[in-house]
C-alpha cells in the first residue's frame, strides 16, 4: 500500500509525457515490446535485484525438492503403518509380531513397537511378567517423539521459505521502486525509458517472491496435516501395544514370581 502513491505517480507522468510526445511514445514502446521478455528483463536487472531472484530460485528448487521427498516418504510412512496395524491385529502374540516386524520397516509404527518390546522383553526376563508400567508407557512416547522428529526433518525449511519468501520479494520491490526514482532522476523527466526497468525489477522480484512462498506454504500445511496424522496413529498403538502386552505378561494372566519365563 506504502508504494502505490508513488508506482502511480511515474506512471501518470510517463502517460503524460506520452501524450505530448506521441512520436516518441511510439518508438519506445517498439523499443519495449523488442525487449518485454522476461529473461532480457532479468538480464538488465542490477546486481541486487539479480541476486535477490536468484536467492528465490534457490529457495523454491530447494522446497520443491523437499516437497517430492517429504510426499513420497510420507505416502510409504502411512501406507507400511496401515499394513503393519492389520498384521498386529492379526496375529495378536507380541512375541509372534516381534519375529515378522522387520518386513514392515520403514513404518513408523514398528520404531514404537520395538521401543515398547525392548522394556515388556527386559521385565518379563527378570521378573517374569510386567512390574513397571510406566517404564512402558515412556518407552513408548519417547519412540513416538524421535519418529516424529524423523519424520519432520525439512520441514523448518518449508515454514522459512513460506514466511520469508514474500520480504524477499518485498526487498526487490522497494530496490526497484529506488531504481525507477534514480532513473527518473537522471534522465531529467517522467519518461517510460527512465522508470520502466525499475519497475520491472520490483513487479519481477515481486512475482519471484510469491511464486517461492506460495507453493512452499502449501506443502508446509499438508504435510503438517499428514504428520498430525501419523503421530495420532501411532500414539494409539501405543495404547493397542500396551493392552496386549498386558494381557500376554501382566499380572492377570496367571504368571507369579516363581514360575518364571523369558521372551527373545
Amino acid at each position: 500500500m506504502s508504494f502505490s502513491a508513488p508506482i502511480a505517480f511515474l506512471l501518470q507522468a510517463a502517460a503524460e509525457e506520452v501524450v505530448e510526445a506521441a512520436p516518441e511514445a511510439t518508438e519506445m514502446a517498439s523499443s519495449a515490446v523488442d525487449q518485454s521478455t522476461l529473461l532480457s528483463l532479468l538480464f538488465e536487472a542490477g546486481p541486487v535485484g539479480k541476486f535477490v531472484m536468484l536467492l528465490l530460485v534457490v529457495m523454491s528448487m530447494f522446497s520443491w525438492a523437499i516437497a517430492f521427498s517429504k510426499y513420497g516418504g510420507l505416502s510409504a510412512a502411512r501406507k507400511k503403518n496401515l499394513t503393519f496395524l492389520k498384521a498386529f491385529r492379526r496375529v495378536g502374540k507380541l512375541a509372534d509380531m516381534n519375529a515378522a516386524s522387520e518386513q514392515y520397516r520403514p513404518a513408523p509404527l514398528v520404531t514404537v513397537f520395538d521401543y515398547g518390546y525392548e522394556e515388556v522383553a527386559r521385565q518379563v526376563n527378570t521378573h517374569g511378567r510386567i512390574v513397571n508400567a510406566d517404564s512402558i508407557d515412556r518407552a513408548l512416547s519417547l519412540a513416538t517423539s524421535e519418529e516424529s522428529s524423523r519424520l519432520q526433518q525439512g520441514l523448518s525449511l518449508l515454514a522459512t521459505t513460506a514466511s520469508s519468501a514474500p520480504f524477499i520479494g518485498l526487498f526487490g520491490t522497494v530496490w526497484g521502486v529506488l531504481q525507477a526514482f534514480r532513473g527518473l532522476g537522471q534522465a531529467g523527466g517522467a519518461t517510460l525509458r527512465a522508470v520502466a526497468p525499475g519497475i520491472a525489477e520490483a513487479l519481477i522480484a515481486t512475482a519471484f517472491g510469491l511464486f517461492a512462498a506460495i507453493p512452499a506454504l502449501i506443502f508446509y500445511n499438508i504435510f503438517s496435516s499428514q504428520l498430525r496424522e501419523i503421530r495420532t496413529r501411532m500414539n494409539d498403538f501405543g495404547l493397542e501395544f500396551f493392552n496386549l502386552a498386558e494381557r500376554d505378561y501382566g499380572e492377570g494372566d496367571g504368571v507369579s514370581d516363581a514360575k518364571q519365563r523369558s521372551i527373545r
